[in-house]
């Protein structure tokens, strides 16, 4: 004799839902990952260029290679790195200070020694908080130089300034500060390396 089910049984109940969501979070987290380490190539590849940006400065003015500074006129011919930005500085509350630093033989030094440091550190991907805060100093001091909130220079004409606030200057200290606060040098950079040492794991400040 067949056995037929009981019109009135319910069939058993099962979890669809719970099961869902398990698969959910599994292929959820192969797709985290790999945004986690496009993020990673991504401040990796922000991190290179920004120090590029700084070590071709110095070598520009240092060696005077035709760009910025005119052959001839680098540091190393007796050009001053900083006379020329800071005697024309035109405008802001720091006018007449940065005119008595300019051509100054330790505002050279200070200057390219940043420079060159930053440089260095973001492409070894090494020190960046030292970096950060050394290249937010400088990057500070140049748009106080530059005072992007005036609409006229000192002798009354146009200042040009393309916005109040932010500019690049600032664009580039807020970019050093992200880079160092994310680990930025781990990637395609010597930053594990360097952590691992033990006087710089004694002193967290070197990362």
């Amino acid at each position: 004799m067949a056995v037929h089910e009981h019109p009135h049984r319910r069939p058993a109940f099962r979890f669809p839902s719970l099961r869902r969501g398990a698969a959910d979070r599994a292929s959820a987290e192969p797709a985290t990952a790999e945004a986690t380490a496009a993020g990673a190539y991504a401040m990796a590849g922000l991190r290179l260029l920004t120090g590029f940006v700084f070590l071709w400065a110095f070598l520009d003015k240092t060696f005077g290679l035709g760009y910025a500074t005119p052959s001839g006129k680098g540091w190393i011919d007796g050009g001053s790195p900083t006379e020329g930005f800071l005697s024309g500085v035109a405008v802001g509350p720091m006018e007449s200070v940065f005119h008595d630093w300019a051509g100054a033989a330790w505002a050279d030094w200070l200057f390219m020694l940043g420079l060159l440091g930053i440089g260095v550190a973001l492409l070894a991907g090494i020190g960046l908080r030292i970096a950060a805060v050394a290249g937010t100093v400088m990057m500070a001091l140049m748009w106080i130089a530059e005072w992007p909130p005036a609409r006229h220079l000192s002798d009354g004409s146009p200042s040009m300034s393309t916005n109040p606030f932010a500019d690049y200057h600032l664009v580039y200290a807020v970019v050093l500060i992200a880079l160092a606060a994310t680990g930025a040098g781990a990637t395609w950079g010597l930053g594990k390396a360097w952590a691992r040492l033990p006087f710089v794991s004694r002193h967290r400040w070197l990362l």
